[in-house]
């Protein structure tokens, strides 16, 4: 049984530019011809006169598109991409038109009338290409559309395609697990990600599983591996995907250049750049400083209903680990009465949480104030100092405390390279609900594409999250 779903095209995305074009012309044409917009007119041309044009455009603008490829479901391609293919096709038929307008008819028409209609169209169809993209997330975020995908090899570069999987649910990825001849990387677990052994199981997997399409993220030097893999997706139509892998390493930026014209490849390991440093510094400081002004009062209600609540104080101090695994004690309401670290060991049978973390869903040193605040995430508010003092970010990764750092793998370590931050990620995308390691591709996807517009994302999404109390505990 083949298990492929071939991505067709949406004839309905077809049909919804084919309706934004001549809509486009009737608006282009009242603009002219009615309001008289730019330029007074002192003749009135019918619309039917202009019908060649929306037939013209109805045609030629569609198959420019399709050309273009945009009409195909390329995951990951963005609304700008769509953008500038549109106006390449809205250009490259506005030409023709003009070009036939001189040619034939050349007193009748407004060429000012499809100057406007080009713009319109531009707008229009970029609406409509806005709208089938919110459309398409929302139904992949429900399992609607979703590719079953396993991936074939459990390195740097294949837990990088896991990070992006569950940091971008609207791309419509399903990871069915992964294969690896790596012993203890093939029959392990990487978050909810499961291993099948070697690759040469691929086969019995893609049966099994209903696999929809394999990514390959296996060394460059695995060439003869590699072709054993295309070949065996071939045999059973399987779309393959191949994650170029330079020289193994883990990067966040590949720059090329040249050195009297001999190609040169810049690699650049994930981290902040000292520019990027000072932006996020800024941000933070200036986010903090506006948190503290406005929510001061906030701040005292909570420690006199701490007080109430139970004996101790109000703040409650740990060490954590930060960047580049330098020490800080981080500030936090208290949550918990007042001797919960040495209740800690009895308890350590009880954890919910995989990795080094600790979790208990209903921990019995949570005090009720500090129940609510959990939920809310308020207890995390305090924090907004240790953002002042330089020592966190407002988004970051997860501050650790050290035991959690002594069980680090590897690969976990890279998360420490960047300053921690109070959400981040893993607190917009489930929170207490994610393993450890999930924690960590969301971290590491983070670092790699971070940008002040991610920041900002992050923290409008953390709200709704926080208010709906979505995944804490």
């Amino acid at each position: 049984m083949k298990a492929t779903r071939r991505d067709r095209t949406l004839w309905w995305i077809v049909l919804g530019d084919i309706a934004a074009i001549n809509l486009a012309m009737v608006l282009a044409y009242e603009l002219r011809y009615r309001l008289q917009w730019f330029l007074d007119v002192s003749f009135d041309a019918p619309f039917r006169a202009y019908l060649p044009f929306s037939l013209l455009f109805s045609v030629a603008i569609p198959a420019v598109l399709w050309a273009l490829k945009s009409y195909q479901r390329r995951r990951g391609t963005t609304w700008i991409d769509h953008v500038f293919h549109v106006i390449n096709a809205v250009v490259v038929t506005l030409v023709a038109a003009f070009a036939w307008s001189f040619v034939f008819r050349p007193l009748v028409y407004s060429r000012l009338l499809l100057f406007e209609s080009g713009a319109f169209m531009v707008v229009l169809i970029s609406i409509n290409r806005a709208v089938t993209m919110v459309v398409q997330a929302r139904q992949r975020r429900r399992g609607i559309g979703v590719k079953r995908v396993v991936i074939v090899g459990a390195g740097e570069v294949g837990r990088r395609v896991m990070r992006t999987v569950v940091a971008r649910p609207d791309l419509g990825y399903e990871i069915v697990g992964y294969v690896d001849d790596n012993p203890d990387k093939g029959a392990g677990k990487i978050g909810r990600f499961c291993g099948y052994g070697s690759v040469d199981n691929l086969s019995g997997v893609i049966d099994e599983q209903a696999v929809d399409e394999v990514i390959i993220t296996l060394p460059w030097n695995y060439h003869r591996r590699i072709l054993g893999v295309l070949r065996a997706c071939a045999r059973r139509d399987i779309k393959a995907r191949l994650v170029p892998d330079l020289f193994q390493l883990s990067l966040s930026r590949v720059e090329v250049g040249d050195l009297g014209g001999l190609p040169l490849i810049e690699i650049q390991e994930i981290a902040f750049s000292r520019g990027e440093l000072v932006i996020k510094r800024v941000i933070d400081l200036v986010g903090a400083l506006l948190f503290l002004a406005v929510g001061w009062p906030l701040f005292l209600l909570i420690g006199i209903a701490i007080k109430l609540d139970s004996r101790g104080p109000v703040f409650f101090r740990q060490e954590r680990v930060g960047e580049n695994h330098a020490r800080f004690r981080i500030f936090k309401f208290r949550t918990m009465v007042s001797d919960a670290e040495r209740q800690l060991e009895t308890l350590r049978g009880q954890n919910e949480a995989d990795g080094p973390l600790f979790k208990i869903r209903d921990d019995p040193r949570v005090t009720r104030v500090g129940r609510f605040l959990r939920k809310t995430s308020l207890d995390e508010l305090p924090q907004l100092l240790n953002v002042i003092k330089g020592e966190m970010s407002l988004v970051g990764p997860r501050p650790p405390i050290p035991a959690e750092v002594e069980q680090y793998r590897a690969w976990h370590e890279k998360r420490l390279s960047v300053p921690p931050g109070l959400t981040g990620l893993w607190q917009v995308s489930g929170r207490s609900e994610l393993t450890f390691d999930e924690m960590v591709l969301l971290d590491l996807y983070y670092i790699e594409h971070w940008s002040p517009w991610l920041d900002l994302l992050i923290v409008l999404r953390t709200v709704p999250k926080v208010l709906a109390r979505d995944g804490a505990y």
